[in-house]
């Protein structure tokens, strides 16, 4: 088993995606992109506080900022009727939002939407896990960023790893299961050395995982420089301890996958800084203000809520959708060593 350090190329990607034929009325960017996923914040209210994500005192936004959830069924629909074909649910922590899961079950009804996931912290799945399930919900993403209760608490500042373990297992007892994904977060001197540990945990439970380079979005009190990990480095440590072959599974998202050997899981890496995923992005951000983000990485965006706030038609609605598609980058330059964050906003306010 070779454990040398993989060439950037193995990262680029390697199929073209099934929807990339353009049909009537689908949206297309400016560098002839194809827009079929979008990412729905619900809430930048969250119970943990993640170092990489927000700091320990934040200020979130007053609620009658925070878009209602048939506001939120609004902007879906328009995106479905433009050819969007799945919506991820996330936040802040999407299952703090009283009754989410009705908005989940609204969605998975609309004309068009193949696939509703939804991105948690796992503190509410013990309570909502079957709920989800019942409410159409197909694919769901964990995170879980250590399996250390103290080094837990401390990365998390609020949680408790054993209410996350059992919401996990809420999941895959309401049948989850091959839907259920890991995600991590890594950072060096925090939870690096654990990265072999947490794919294991994930692969006995039959459950994929992706590791994820920090995002550098907002000002969260450390030197990004200091605690970035590179996927690089991480499959040379996982290739270690697992004989890993290169996969071309596509989730629709930004993850490239590699086949654990003698499993049917999959370890993916989500690489912002060490192998640009823009050529391939299928993908738009609305926060939970309503704000229209053509990427995560960059300021520019379109406000959605006066469209959806006055009395405004769908076709007002759908035409400020269809203006970011000439504002959509080709793609973010991330710099981790950079002095201060490029944006400013913090993740929760994006939409995870």
């Amino acid at each position: 088993m070779t454990d040398n350090a993989i060439p950037p190329a193995t990262f680029a990607p390697t199929t073209t995606r099934a929807d990339s034929q353009h049909a009537d009325g689908t949206l297309i960017d400016r560098w002839g992109r194809h827009i079929s996923y979008i990412r729905l914040s619900v809430t930048d209210r969250c119970d943990f506080r993640c170092q990489y994500c927000m700091p320990m005192k934040m200020k979130f936004l007053p609620k009658r900022e925070i878009l209602s959830l048939e506001e939120c069924l609004r902007v879906a629909r328009v995106f479905a009727e433009l050819g969007v074909t799945k919506v991820r649910i996330t936040g802040g922590e999407p299952l703090v939002r009283t009754n989410v899961e009705w908005l989940c079950a609204q969605i998975a009804k609309l004309q068009g939407v193949r696939e509703v996931a939804i991105t948690t912290n796992g503190s509410q799945l013990p309570r909502l896990a079957c709920k989800l399930r019942s409410a159409g919900i197909r694919r769901i993403n964990i995170s879980l960023d250590t399996l250390d209760a103290n080094n837990f608490r401390r990365l998390t500042r609020t949680g408790s790893l054993s209410v996350v373990l059992e919401g996990i297992e809420a999941a895959r007892a309401a049948g989850f299961v091959g839907g259920v994904k890991i995600n991590v977060v890594m950072m060096r001197g925090v939870n690096h050395l654990e990265l072999p540990q947490l794919a294991t945990f994930a692969i006995e439970r039959g459950m994929d995982i992706s590791f994820i380079e920090e995002m550098p979005l907002g000002d969260i009190g450390h030197s990004r420089g200091d605690t970035y990990y590179s996927a690089d480095e991480a499959l040379t440590d996982l290739r270690r301890i697992f004989t890993l072959s290169a996969s071309d599974f596509d989730s629709g998202g930004p993850a490239r996958y590699w086949k654990v050997d003698g499993t049917e899981q999959k370890i993916g890496f989500i690489t912002p800084h060490s192998h640009n995923f823009c050529a391939s992005c299928n993908r738009v951000r609305v926060t939970a203000t309503g704000g229209l983000y053509p990427c995560l990485g960059q300021n520019d965006m379109v406000d959605l809520r006066p469209a959806l706030r006055g009395e405004s038609s769908d076709d007002v609605l759908r035409h400020k959708i269809l203006q970011t598609m000439a504002i959509k980058p080709k793609g973010h330059e991330f710099d981790v060593y950079a002095d201060g964050a490029k944006v400013v906003r913090f993740m929760s306010a994006t939409g995870g």
